[in-house]
């Protein structure tokens, strides 16, 4: 298959998204400067596709990468297409489209080209809003998805949003969606942890029969930080079945482990703030893995979550204790 940083998937509504994206995520410590300037560094190198989220308190810094993109001429404001997520505080229907504006008014777009509910589960603004928040607990909410489903197609429908999406749902959750009475847009996408170590072949064959994309973070296998990550959990880059593959190729481990993704129909998010790697992830575009390459790779599968969220285990909409 010919895929280039230029090919674009057709989502259920019409709409197009770039094949693959810079996720922006960092841990706490890292200044936020970086993902502005990856942002600007990524668009110069021809990436279209940002991936941004509320919880992680840098909307302002990639908006401002974006922006001044667009400012000096680089690219206008329809070639980029950028995502944001709705936080689990915000799932009561009257305030999803404060969730939305708030992102609105930090990244300083005129509407978001997709939107994404970013977990299955609501959380009450009165707790903790994340994990590294260590003096507050989580406070669950009940509020039903199909609620805040109905709220965001509100949004759509007033031009604020383009598209509208889930992330972390697993089957029976989309179905949920799916199903709801008086439906007027379908998720066009699941965004998910997917990689060597966790395939979701399942799941990816679920939302094809759905017409649904599949988007993939934590595509090398996580971002080691201690708030979300068990550290102790292998390291997928130094898995030697993939490290053997790569030297076939003469290609880092990491552009395997993203090509892999790729070839399967899924679309990447890349996560880097370092130049040099932002650069080198554009690789993938260079070459394929043979059908027997792509089934050793397979066969990695440990389903294994680097991200679970396990401190929201006991939530009754939590989505993993489902097989997928």
């Amino acid at each position: 298959m010919t895929l280039t940083k230029e090919t674009r998937v057709t989502l259920n509504d019409g709409n197009m998204m770039p094949i693959l994206g810079l996720g922006t995520y960092a841990a706490p410590e890292v200044p936020k400067s970086l993902g502005e300037e990856a942002v600007k560094i990524a668009i110069d190198l021809g990436y279209r596709h940002i991936d941004c989220a509320f919880i992680t308190g840098n909307e302002i810094q990639i908006g401002n990468g974006i922006r001044s993109k667009i400012a000096d001429g680089t690219v206008k404001r329809d070639d980029i297409f950028y995502t944001g997520k709705l936080w689990c505080t915000y799932f009561s229907p009257e305030m999803v489209r404060k969730g939305l504006e708030r992102s609105l008014r930090d990244v300083g777009l005129d509407y978001l080209d997709l939107f994404l509910m970013h977990w299955p589960f609501s959380l009450k603004p009165t707790g903790a809003s994340d994990p590294s928040d260590k003096d507050k607990p989580f406070i669950y909410d009940n509020v039903d998805l199909c609620a805040t489903w109905d709220a965001l197609e509100a949004c759509k429908d007033a031009g604020l949003v383009r598209s509208l999406g889930v992330s972390n749902f697993n089957r029976r959750q989309l179905e949920r969606i799916l199903n709801k009475p008086g439906l007027k847009y379908k998720p066009v996408c699941n965004q998910v942890e997917c990689h060597l170590y966790l395939n979701q072949n399942k799941l990816l064959s679920y939302c094809k029969s759905k017409d649904i994309v599949l988007v993939a973070y934590s595509v090398l296998g996580s971002h080691r930080d201690r708030n979300w990550v068990d550290l102790s959990l292998p390291v997928l880059l130094d898995d030697p079945i993939l490290n053997r593959v790569a030297a076939k190729y003469n290609r880092s481990p990491a552009e395997v482990a993203m090509r892999f993704i790729l070839q399967k129909g899924i679309v990447v998010l890349a996560k880097s703030f370092t130049p040099a790697r932002i650069k080198q992830n554009l690789g993938v575009f260079e070459f394929e893995l043979k059908p027997e390459d792509m089934k050793t790779l397979d066969s990695l599968d440990r389903n294994l979550h680097y991200g679970p969220f396990k401190e929201m285990k006991q939530h009754p909409e939590y989505p993993f204790h489902d097989e997928y």
